[in-house]
């Protein structure tokens, strides 16, 4: 469990650095360059990361601390669709799904966060997922933050065609996932959980 708190703390801590230490990034950032932050940045998130799934896969024998009623996993199947969908719509230029949400990334990591929680009853699972919902709640806060001091504005939006490519690509990454991709790469079935 120590090596899963870890991995949340190390992968969370730096993508919330611009929330909780902006001086501190932009120090890094005058001393390493905009491109080597870049790398700096990506690097630790990688190294982070793999921390994070490897601290899960470590942590995922616990003992449940409730069981999810078996219906709740279709309830996180529908809400993923819409986290894929809001995650399309975060890496295309800007539709109305786009601008409506405002951020759909941080969106999509919270319902991704609050599917599995209703899904997932251990304590591993509780606590990752948790974590992601909280990060994502301070990241809106915070953005929403950054939008009224006018350091940051939103995606001006571009063509409603965008929403149909983000609906489309989210539905295949979902049928996908649900196909097999979970499967093979968690391990677990989202239609048997």
């Amino acid at each position: 469990m120590a090596l899963l708190i870890l991995g949340i703390v190390l992968f969370l801590g730096i993508h919330l650095i611009r929330v909780v230490a902006p001086g501190l990034r932009a120090s890094l950032i005058a001393s390493l360059g905009e491109g080597g932050w870049k790398i700096a940045y990506s690097i630790a998130s990688i190294v982070a990361l793999i921390v994070l799934i490897y601290g899960f896969g470590q942590a995922r024998d616990m003992t449940p601390i409730w069981s999810p009623p078996s219906w709740m996993s279709h309830i996180t199947v529908l809400l993923m669709l819409f986290a894929m969908i809001c995650l399309a719509a975060s890496l295309l230029p800007a539709g109305h799904i786009a601008t409506k949400t405002k951020h759909p990334m941080v969106l999509s990591v919270k319902i991704w966060a609050l599917a599995h929680l209703l899904s997932n009853g251990d304590g591993a699972a509780i606590l990752l997922f948790a974590a992601f919902l909280a990060w994502g709640v301070i990241l809106r806060i915070s953005l929403k933050r950054r939008e009224r001091a006018g350091e940051i504005s939103r995606r001006p939006f571009v063509s409603a065609t965008y929403d149909l490519y983000a609906i489309i690509l989210g539905v295949v990454a979902w049928g996908l996932i649900i196909w097999k991709l979970h499967a093979w790469i968690i391990g677990v079935s989202p239609l048997v959980m």
